[in-house]
């Protein structure tokens, strides 16, 4: 490979990031493998969207929702004559996908077809379709990227817009799209009683933390357990050649960056495996850097010793290297996370590894400091789903024995999730 070619790609892939990390235009990254899996957006329009002929159409969408070929769903529903799309509806992070985590915003208009995008994120706050909303539709099409985590508020939304279907007479249609985590893995506890009866867009489904269904799947789910005050007419168009043990870059697929924080298609198994860190505080996680969680680093880390001391854990398909930068002329060090073999990495469990090998390397409680700090912990229960976990951490317990105290949940889970598998 000449030098020339070599700098060219290198400045490609600076714009790419540089353009994600600064939520410009959302960037595509492309995989080098040919698709193998044809999306449920594919499927549709294979044959020529049959499903929704001559119906008047609501479309909830985000840049994510792409075909194999890379060209949003938005986009084709907009070109083509075989049905109407009445309006727009957006999740958290806009229809765009530029939105901060967190900001609501307000209805807009679609400037070519002069059609209303409904906030599913607005103020009030509105965080489920109104029966105002869907007046005049017939059926809703969810087309999102989601990361396979519970705490990711899009399933959350998901639900809720099948409930308000329901409740509105309106067909709801899942154009199913992988689990970038795979649909082998099933990670972490269920939540408790309270946290279901006072849901959350981070905890709404009676579902462990890394659940292994694809949006489809969770939407069979959703409505067949009754997790929805009335079950709504739901159609899910399936993918083909989807597999249960692939994670996202066996797929072939280009990855859209589903939020600010997720730019790449590894970012989900990161944000599954570093997130909760962020809950609890003490160490920088990556976000700051361009490398959203894919580094655990503080200024009082050896990043050598740390390192050694994730490495001799010898966690399957994961290696830790060592890290150090420069931040505001403070010197961080730590490890940078790789997954070498992402479908049998543990993901959930090296947060609290984390924990404690900063206890054995450092001599420092993240969790007593942040507790010390008077820190709220408010999110960290929600994103959990239990005050469990939290409690736990409060007695002293082990990253072993907290990961071995998920194991009935997930088990259960299990097999309560087996009859909504589409993809065996």
């Amino acid at each position: 490979m000449s030098l020339a070619v070599s700098i060219a790609r290198i400045v490609i892939l600076a714009i790419l990031t540089f353009r994600t990390l600064f939520a410009a235009t959302p960037a595509i990254i492309t995989n080098t493998v040919p698709p193998t899996v044809q999306l449920g957006v594919d499927v549709l329009l294979d044959s020529k969207f049959s499903e929704l002929a001559g119906l008047r159409v609501g479309l909830l969408t985000n840049p994510s929702g792409v075909n194999s070929a890379g060209t949003t769903t938005l986009e084709l529903f907009r070109k083509q004559r075989h049905f109407k799309l009445a309006a727009l509806f957006a999740a958290e992070h806009g229809l765009d996908g530029r939105v901060p985590a967190g900001a609501e915003f307000k209805d807009d208009l679609d400037p070519f077809l002069k059609i209303p995008i409904y906030s599913l994120y607005g103020p009030g706050p509105v965080r489920k379709p109104t029966r105002k909303m869907l007046t005049g539709i017939d059926a809703l099409v969810y087309d999102i990227q989601d990361t396979g985590c519970r705490s990711y508020t899009f399933i959350a939304t998901m639900g809720q817009a099948m409930e308000a279907c329901a409740e509105a007479g309106v067909t709801f249609v899942v154009l199913d799209r992988p689990n970038p985590l795979g649909g082998l893995r099933v990670e972490g506890p269920r939540p408790a009683t309270q946290f279901l009866k006072k849901p959350s867009l981070v905890c709404r489904w009676d579902i462990p933390y890394v659940y292994g269904l694809t949006a489809g799947e969770l939407a069979l789910m959703i409505n067949g357990e009754g997790w929805i005050s009335k079950p709504c007419k739901l159609k899910v168009i399936p993918m083909k050649g989807w597999r249960r043990s692939l994670t996202w870059p066996e797929t072939g697929l280009t990855w859209v960056p589903t939020s600010p924080n997720i730019p790449f298609a590894h970012s989900p198994l990161h944000y599954v495996s570093v997130g909760m860190l962020g809950e609890i505080g003490g160490v920088q996680i990556g976000n700051r850097y361009g490398m959203p969680f894919e580094i655990v680093a503080a200024p009082w880390l050896s990043a050598t010793n740390f390192a050694r001391a994730m490495n001799n854990r010898k966690l399957p398909g994961i290696e830790f290297k060592p890290y150090s930068t420069n931040y505001n002329r403070v010197k961080m060090q730590g490890v940078r996370v790789e997954f070498k073999e992402p479908a049998t990495a543990p993901l959930l469990p090296l947060t609290f590894y984390f924990m404690d090998a900063i206890k054995s390397q450092a001599g420092r409680s993240l969790f007593k400091e942040a507790v010390k700090a008077g820190r709220n912990f408010d999110m960290f229960d929600k994103v959990n789903g239990t005050t469990a976990t939290r409690e736990s951490l409060e007695k002293g317990i082990t990253a072993a024995e907290l990961v071995a105290s998920w194991r009935n949940a997930e088990v259960s889970f299990r097999t309560q999730r087996f009859p909504y598998l589409l993809y065996r």
